[in-house]
């Protein structure tokens, strides 16, 4: 079938899913080349003279890569800032997990590599479902984060004459990933903390530490303010200021298992999608290929193994599927299937995400999947013993360059791996398998990072706008580091220099009404004293969307799953039990309010996959495949994103469509072989 071919159509069972909205715009690009529009943006935008500046508070929650660049900048634009983290640090932000690199277009290898190159890799990785205009932006803006982060003293890798070193990532055939070895997350949070600390000491910048964003606070329209719950007194207060900024990452944690933090969470952006901002594209979740395998049922977590190991490692399964059980060293080489590089010639084991996601997931459900043998249930709740892994050998690259150099490279992530399993990767191959990862959803964002709320901006992974249906390595640090320390402050000027808006305090009834509303929910979440811990709950909410919303998905499936999560709620808030009280450091409670959001969130996630009857990137629906099996568009169709207005307690989501127009990149068929 062609991409063009028309899609299966819904049955009425499931269009009752949802209501239809309207079509919506990317009303703040510009016309004009695409190459020019960025320029065009910046200078048309208003300005705010530094005088009037002091005058106007922003208020940014979440302190990562994004939120604190964000602050920085801002705070040494001389705005007023205040920021928000539930951590006791912005050091503890989940973007210092992100180890592998980050990628900006400066053609160091001289192999080709140009801003449109990047732009063009992105577009077709996230399968041509991101919007041209933000893309182009991300990939004109990258250069200067790495000029930034030199200057902040990012130490990154370097080659013997001293020039930054680059390597590879899935889904590019040129070497565009700077890299601080497998720490880069890391180092590159040490620098944006150093400017945001700066500020803090200027004074321009309000730092508040374990305070968690419960309620987002609307005036005549506008975004003005947040409730935050003081998570060690327990107190509920509002916050205001002049417009709000939502950087707080993914919701990959709707799962249970995922590499997320186990604190991360949904809550701020999802009190925002209740209040009116869009959600876009929920059901785009990036399954990472390259993650330790699941040992137990007593796990909070997966670790990642980043995918810049895929540069040297080669991935393989053994042919016959009664060699699994042997010890790998033990499997002769005419033995392995080193099958991403037999299916995918031109990229082999640098092919996007979600296609080595699938693959390992297909030789395993094959018979070929290694290491022990793990307890799960199937979709008809028996438990079944199945061997989920597949190996990431790095036997040829020790033999060809030596062990000094691998573990120059990668050893503190070899040293990781070996302290959780308790094997020695430089003897003996990893055993990796999918997990959760990044989402590619989030709150939907105009050209200006504006949500469909006047006043709120959405940063980083917590907005849709970047990567379409799959992300590719090492371009969350580059959203992240563009989206605050170059584009934000670029945009956020237009709107506030309206200001300073309209003087609101406590006593203003959208003010006292949200607090009320915030008060109101976490005292119901303690009187229940239920019969079931929050975690228990959560658990069955991730089996739900691992088994029907996770790596392959079908209409029945997506069906089944709404079903089960609907029930799931009334259990949650009929017989969930929250431990403590509100006014002392509670985690019980914490957690709870979190996955009061993340069942609701993973309602509207199978509504969104439902409705998409197509496969893209990193949503595949068994029903639209290619003979090969590989993921099949429907672009006469589905052509869009998907910007969901929040339809009431009990009501239809409403389903808004930002038709993607194509004009500088050829929309056709995906392909990496």
């Amino acid at each position: 079938m062609a991409a063009s071919d028309k899609a299966v159509p819904a049955g009425e069972q499931a269009s009752s899913y949802w209501k239809a909205g309207v079509d919506i715009a990317d009303a703040k690009a510009p016309a004009g080349p695409i190459e020019k529009k960025w320029q065009t943006r910046q200078f048309e935008a208003k300005l705010v003279n530094p005088a009037n500046r002091r005058k106007l508070t922003v208020l940014i929650v979440g302190t990562g890569l994004a939120g604190g660049a964000a602050a920085a900048t801002l705070g040494e634009a001389g705005y007023n800032v205040h920021t928000f983290c539930y951590q006791d640090s912005p050091r503890r932000a989940h973007s210092i997990a992100a180890q592998g690199g980050i990628n900006a277009a400066k053609n160091y290898r001289n192999d080709n590599d140009s801003v449109y190159r990047l732009f063009y890799d992105t577009v077709k990785g996230g399968d041509y479902r991101a919007r041209e205009t933000n893309v182009y932006r991300l990939a004109e803006v990258s250069a200067k984060i790495i000029d930034q982060c030199v200057a902040q003293g990012v130490p990154f890798a370097r080659e013997y004459g001293g020039l930054l070193d680059n390597r590879s990532f899935g889904g590019v055939q040129v070497q565009r990933t700077f890299y601080a070895r497998g720490q880069t997350g890391q180092q590159l949070l040490i620098g944006a903390y150093q400017a945001l600390e700066r500020q803090v000491e200027a004074g321009t910048v309000h730092m508040h530490t374990r305070h968690e964003m419960v309620e987002l606070i609307i005036v005549d329209g506008r975004a003005r303010g947040i409730v935050t719950r003081n998570m060690v007194t327990g107190a509920v207060e509002p916050w205001l200021g002049d417009a709000v900024v939502l950087a707080t990452g993914g919701y990959g944690n709707v799962f249970f298992l995922s590499t997320n933090a186990v604190g991360c969470n949904n809550t701020a952006a999802w009190r925002a999608h209740r209040k009116g901002a869009y959600f876009g594209n929920p059901c785009y979740t990036q399954i990472h290929p390259t993650c330790i395998p699941v040992h137990g049922e007593t796990q909070s977590k997966l670790t990642l193994m980043s995918e810049s190991l895929r540069n040297d490692g080669r991935i393989w399964v053994p042919k016959k599927a009664e060699d699994c059980a042997k010890d790998p060293r033990q499997i002769p080489e005419e033995d392995r299937d080193y099958y991403l590089e037999r299916i995918y010639p031109a990229f082999g084991n640098l092919v996007p995400r979600d296609i080595a996601s699938r693959q390992a997931k297909n030789m395993c459900d094959e018979g070929r999947g290694v290491g022990p043998a793990v307890a799960e249930k199937g979709p008809d709740g028996q438990i079944r013993h199945v061997r989920r892994g597949v190996y990431l050998d790095f036997a040829e690259v020790i033999g060809r360059l030596g062990k000094a150099t691998v573990a120059s490279r990668y050893g503190n992530l070899f040293d990781m791996y070996a302290q959780i399993t308790g094997e020695n990767p430089y003897e003996t191959p990893m055993r990796i398998y999918p997990a959760v990862h990044y989402t590619m959803g989030g709150l939907w964002v105009d050209y200006d990072l504006m949500s469909s709320i006047p006043g709120l901006y959405v940063t980083g992974e917590a907005n849709f706008s970047d990567h379409g249906a799959n992300r590719l390595g090492a371009s969350a640090l580059m959203q992240g580091l563009s989206d605050g320390y170059f584009v934000l402050p670029n945009t956020v000027n237009d709107y506030l220099a309206a200001g300073p808006f309209s003087k609101i305090g406590p006593d203003t009834p959208a003010v006292a009404e949200a607090v009320d509303a915030a008060k109101g929910r976490i005292a119901k979440l303690l009187t229940i004293q239920g019969q079931r811990s929050v975690d228990s709950i959560h658990k069955e909410l991730g089996q739900i969307m691992w088994e029907y919303c996770g790596m392959e998905r079908t209409e029945q499936g997506l069906i089944t799953a709404i079903g089960k999560i609907r029930a799931l709620r009334e259990e949650f808030w009929s017989n969930v039990k929250v431990t403590g009280k509100n006014d002392d450091f509670n985690q019980a409670l914490e957690r709870a309010g979190r996955l009061a959001d993340f069942i609701d969130l993973g309602e509207l996630m199978c509504v969104d996959a439902l409705h998409r009857r197509e496969s893209c990137g990193g949503h595949f629906r068994a029903e639209s495949q290619t003979e090969d099996g590989e993921a099949l568009r429907h672009d006469d169709e589905f052509c869009y994103v998907a910007a969901w207005e929040f339809g009431g307690d009990g009501g239809q989501p409403i389903l808004h469509k930002e038709p993607l127009r194509y004009e500088s990149i050829e929309l056709k068929q995906r392909s990496y072989k």
